[in-house]
């Protein structure tokens, strides 16, 4: 990642951080009966994909930073 101080300068972690800003708010207004459910499902896949940027990112070998890079990949797939 030349060029990138941080994970933070990517712009793949800037839209999944967007993304889980959005469903946050999207899911505010879903019924509280599905506060245990699907609200957090939605959630817990939205946080991993930047997680997983993040990790990778601060990965030194490039098979370890291309395994966390996938799995976040699978996730929007």
């Amino acid at each position: 990642m030349k060029g990138a101080k941080s994970f933070k300068d990517l712009n793949v972690w800037q839209k999944s951080h967007r993304l889980v800003i959005d469903v946050y708010t999207t899911t505010m207004a879903f019924p509280a009966s599905e506060r245990f459910g699907l609200i957090s499902q939605m959630r817990r896949a939205a946080v991993s994909i930047p997680a997983n940027i993040a990790e990778g990112f601060v990965k030194k070998g490039q098979k370890d930073k291309l395994k966390f890079y996938n799995i976040s990949h699978r996730i929007t797939n």
